[in-house]
């Protein structure tokens, strides 16, 4: 499995390490032309990836014969074509120009700064004023301060949904896998010169940006929107009104664990595949009901989990066997998979009930292996690891894309690309967890422990495993290459982001 071995995030980020900007301007502007042909040419979805950007810049390098150091440049410009379209279809009011300090003038530069960043005196002795009074008149918010990472949390909070950025190739260098990673729709102009003051950009060129504007406006997720409706969905009432009648023990303690903490990422990744495919902005009862159902059998493998794993604690709380005893654990269970079916067959398409009934028999078979190990612990090779994982994770991920993607009317072909993206997705996420959770004297199947096997110290096994993680993780993000629906891949690359960047 060394083969799987791939290079660290830190040297993904050094794919940009190539820093020459074209000089003069009107090289500049020829490469950009030629690169907005050549993006035209292909058939490019964003957000892209760092080695999607990578690639692409090394093609048109071989093709064009140009400088291999002009990469990082040829990259940027790459990621602007891709995202322009989207960029002017936003509101301008829902867009943010960030500039860099040492665009003014460090001779005769008045203004202070603070912890918004440089409070500018209009002083006319650099374009910074030019630039954000050319913002203002059309209502984009614009700031001058150092890095992206203040943008992230404008984006996340719904202050404004896309950026276009001004700085050097060194600071656009750390802010791409920051801003791709969380699939913000933004353009990047890089600094001509390099330098932390005394500075020079393309100005035309950052006001012809700025400026942009589509007919049409741009469809992107309400992510808060969704959380807090996800959520309603799982109050005691709400779950009481679609469960059967009851009053028996059983019921109630299965409702508890229902309606209780937890992050809800299946039904989440079910309401929100639905959201982007269908470009609605509500949801048909269909919808909450699988939702509703994927979580019910969630909880019930959780439930049986804690049961034939003797655990008497789960995210730091008594579980139910362990209040209730084994007997009445396991008809809690029981009854959360009814209830899960039944739910699905009120969805009244067989075909959801076709699919969470394979993903169950799965999960069995993977938990299955898992027992069978424990009762005869013995060396495991890591491919029979890595099947385990497969059975006992993947589905997980798998059933909640493709649920989504039924109750949006169904596509084979995105099937077939969430497919193997939950494959990679999910492997990556338990090795993650396997790195997280490792314990040489646990008596479980451990991707750690069948690299001890070729490697000397447990550091260099948990080594091996975190480059198969890592490769794993792009291998999903790779996956996502056949997603045409712009939406859905975003949500997919921030969801990536969020699930193995714990």
């Amino acid at each position: 499995m060394k083969q799987l071995a791939s290079r660290s995030l830190k040297e993904k980020s050094m794919n940009m390490q190539a820093n020459t900007v074209p000089q003069p301007h009107f090289e500049r502007q020829r490469l950009r032309n030629r690169i907005d042909r050549f993006v035209s040419e292909q058939s490019l979805v964003p957000p892209l990836s760092v080695d999607d950007l990578s690639g692409l810049s090394n093609r048109l390098i071989r093709e064009e014969y140009l400088d291999p150091a002009l990469k990082g440049w040829i990259m940027v410009e790459i990621n602007n074509c891709v995202w322009r379209e989207t960029v002017a279809a936003i509101p301008y009011e829902r867009r943010i120009l960030l500039l860099p300090k040492c665009l003014s003038n460090s001779k005769k530069c008045k203004a202070e700064i603070d912890e918004l960043g440089l409070l500018c005196h209009r002083c006319n002795n650099c374009h910074i004023p030019d630039l954000q009074d050319k913002a203002d008149s059309l209502g984009v918010m614009s700031i001058v301060a150092e890095g992206f990472t203040s943008v992230v949390g404008l984006i996340e909070n719904r202050v404004v949904d896309a950026v276009i950025g001004v700085g050097c190739l060194d600071s656009l260098e750390k802010a791409f896998p920051l801003l791709i990673d969380h699939a913000i729709p933004g353009l990047a102009v890089p600094l001509n010169t390099d330098g932390c003051k005394d500075t020079d950009v393309d100005y035309e060129y950052v006001e012809r940006l700025i400026g942009m504007q589509s007919d049409r406006e741009a469809y992107l997720l309400d992510y808060d929107y969704l959380k807090s409706t996800v959520r309603g969905w799982f109050d005691r009432e709400n779950l009481s009104a679609l469960w059967t009648s009851s009053h028996d023990q059983a019921t109630a303690v299965a409702l508890d664990r229902l309606s209780g903490d937890g992050k809800r990422w299946r039904p989440y990744l079910l309401a929100s595949t639905f959201l982007a495919l269908t470009g609605r902005k509500d949801f048909p009862e269909k919808v909450q009901l699988a939702a509703v159902a994927i979580e019910c059998f969630h909880k019930a493998s959780l439930i049986h989990d804690d049961i034939q794993d003797g655990d008497m604690t789960r995210y730091g709380k008594p579980t139910v066997n362990a209040v209730y005893g084994d007997s009445i654990a396991i008809n809690v269970g029981d009854i959360l998979l009814g209830e899960g079916y039944r739910l699905l067959a009120r969805c009244g398409n067989i075909e959801l009930i076709r699919i969470a009934a394979e993903a169950h028999i799965a999960l069995c078979k993977g938990q299955g292996m898992e027992l069978e190990w424990s009762a005869n612990p013995k060396a495991l090779p890591m491919e029979t690891v890595l099947e385990i994982f497969c059975n006992k994770t993947v589905p997980a991920f798998d059933v909640s894309l493709i649920m989504g993607v039924v109750c949006a009317g169904d596509d084979a072909e995105l099937r077939t690309a969430l497919h193997h993206y939950s494959r990679a997705m999910g492997i990556a996420y338990q090795l993650h967890d396997d790195i997280e959770d490792f314990d040489p004297d646990a008596v479980q199947p451990s991707a750690v422990r069948a690299a001890l096997d070729t490697q000397p110290t447990t550091e260099a096994a948990i080594e091996q495993v975190r480059q198969m993680a890592e490769h794993y993780h792009r291998e999903a993000l790779n996956a996502l290459h056949e997603v045409r629906n712009m939406e859905l891949k975003r949500l997919l690359f921030r969801v990536t982001q969020r699930i193995l960047k714990r």
